[in-house]
C-alpha cells in the first residue's frame, strides 16, 4: 500500500525595518524576487527568468498592488530590473489613494515591508535532486506590498524621506562626511 504524506513547510518571518535613503518622499525600493532561493512553495527563480517579460512589459505596465488585490492599486513602478541578486524594484506610492497613504505610513514605521510577485510560469523544470521547481521564464504581472512574502528576504530595503527637505539634509550630511 502506498502512503502519500504531505509535508507542510513553515514560513519564516524576518523583521527588517526599512532604511531611509535619498529617494523621493513617496518612493521605496527593494527586491521582489531573489535568484536561487527556495520560496515557501518550493519554487526557485533562475537568473534571467524575468528578462523576456521585462522586454515586453516595462515597469509602467506592471501593477503595484496591495496584498495582490487587483482592486487595490497603490502606486506605480518606476524601475524593475534584474541584477545579480534578483528582481530589483523601485516604486512610487500614490498618496492621494487612501490605501496608498496607509501603506506608506506602515512602510515608514516598519510595520509592513514584504514584496511578492504575481506571475505566470512560462517555462520551468523540476530539479531531480531536490524536487524544487526551477522557474526559467516568468511572465510578470504585478508586484505587491505584502505582510508575509512567500519568499524569505523579498522585502523593501529603503524608503524615501517624508519631505524633500529631509532628503536634502541627508545628502548635505553625507557630503560633509566624505
Amino acid at each position: 500500500m502506498t502512503t502519500i504524506t504531505h509535508v507542510r513547510r513553515r514560513l519564516a518571518h524576518t523583521a527588517a525595518r526599512a532604511n531611509l535613503t535619498a529617494l523621493g518622499p513617496d518612493e521605496f525600493e527593494g527586491y521582489a524576487s531573489l535568484f536561487g532561493v527556495v520560496d515557501g512553495a518550493g519554487d526557485v527563480v533562475a537568473p534571467g527568468a524575468f528578462a523576456k517579460s521585462l522586454r515586453t512589459r516595462p515597469a509602467a505596465r506592471v501593477r503595484l498592488l496591495y496584498q495582490h488585490f487587483a482592486h487595490e492599486p497603490i502606486g506605480v513602478w518606476e524601475v524593475i530590473r534584474e541584477d545579480a541578486r534578483g528582481l530589483y524594484v523601485r516604486g512610487r506610492i500614490v498618496p492621494d489613494v487612501q490605501r496608498g497613504a496607509e501603506v506608506m505610513a506602515l512602510l515608514r514605521d516598519g510595520a509592513l515591508n514584504g514584496l511578492s510577485i504575481g506571475f505566470r510560469t512560462r517555462r520551468a523544470r523540476r530539479d531531480p535532486a531536490t524536487g524544487h521547481r526551477i522557474l526559467l521564464e516568468i511572465e510578470l504581472w504585478e508586484v505587491s506590498v505584502v505582510t508575509f512574502p512567500l519568499l524569505p528576504n523579498s522585502h523593501v530595503t529603503a524608503i524615501g524621506a517624508k519631505s524633500a527637505l529631509a532628503g536634502e539634509v541627508r545628502r548635505a550630511s553625507a557630503a560633509l562626511r566624505a
